[in-house]
């Protein structure tokens, strides 16, 4: 609420329809990551400060004569701006000329999330991401393109409706006693007295998670995996200092789902999973300091 930046310009109405590419501030003591929202995102959402890309902004037309009497009842809010595309005119003539008219600048903006996660692109630039902000190389083909484009636009489906995509079909849940989806704290299952088995997540006493693939770790943001964000952020805390206890078995309630945070997790495994099959997919990269750059 205090510093919110460009944020009005990016969701100006609870009524805004947009999509932001966040990526990891400067100076920032994890490795580069990036994502995808299309709502408004906390400042240190990312390391060292997210700064964001946008699909849109929106103008504010009419901010200069609206005010306390001469307000139209009934309007839609987002009548008073004018929405501006985010991807440049530049951009998308040279991508016209590029890859065929046919390109779009929804097409640009994906294929800037899908390079994003390009595991060439992290590595090569490793030292450059942490210091200075993301440069994009331009594809040599309109296939390398479009694949680009079309696994950005999968990873950023995934990653924004990750609430509802089904659960990982491949696990198992061991149940005993009666059924209870409250959560006090999820824990991995061990291998030995001093090695985590991260294919076994201790739910709580009544329920386990089994046969997690190892593979799903590979996604991941901000330093950690998603799942370990999940298994954190999903457990009862007591700040010291207020004594103010945050449940996340609250928001279960709230919603009328008790299986809310077991279905997420289950929920997040497969989008992990999914994230790394893509991002395994997509082509290579063979960098060319002497193309244009996004």
């Amino acid at each position: 609420n205090e510093m919110t930046y460009q944020m009005p310009k990016l969701f100006p109405a609870k009524e805004s329809q947009n999509k932001i590419i966040c990526v990891s501030g400067l100076g920032g003591g994890v490795p580069f990551s990036c994502l995808i929202s299309d709502i408004i995102v906390d400042l240190n959402c990312l390391s060292a400060g997210a700064q964001c890309f946008p699909l849109y902004w929106y103008d504010d037309s009419t901010a200069d004569i609206a005010d306390l009497f001469n307000q139209v009842p009934n309007i839609n809010p987002m009548d008073r701006y004018i929405r501006r595309d985010g991807v440049s005119d530049w951009i998308l003539r040279e991508c016209k000329q590029r890859y065929g008219n046919k390109v779009t600048r929804e097409d640009i903006f994906y294929y800037v999330y899908g390079i994003l996660h390009s595991p060439e692109y992290r590595t090569t630039f490793e030292a450059d991401l942490k210091k200075m902000l993301p440069r994009l190389p331009l594809v040599d083909t309109p296939e390398q393109f479009m694949a680009f484009s079309q696994g950005g636009r999968k990873l950023a489906d995934l990653h924004l409706n990750y609430e509802t995509v089904e659960p990982y079909a491949g696990v198992t849940i061991k149940t005993s006693g009666t059924p209870n989806y409250e959560v006090q704290k999820m824990r991995f299952g061990k291998l030995d007295s001093k090695t985590a088995d991260k294919t076994k997540i201790i739910y709580n006493p009544h329920i386990t998670i089994e046969n997690i693939p190892v593979e799903a770790y590979e996604y991941v943001v901000n330093g950690k995996s998603a799942i370990e964000w999940a298994m954190e952020r999903y457990q009862v805390t007591v700040d010291k200092a207020s004594g103010i206890k945050n449940d996340p078995n609250d928001w279960a309630d709230e919603v009328g789902n008790p299986r809310y945070i077991l279905d997420l997790l289950l929920s997040i495994i497969n989008v992990s999973v999914q994230t790394v099959d893509i991002v395994n997919g997509l082509p290579k990269l063979d960098f060319n300091m002497d193309e244009p750059t996004l």
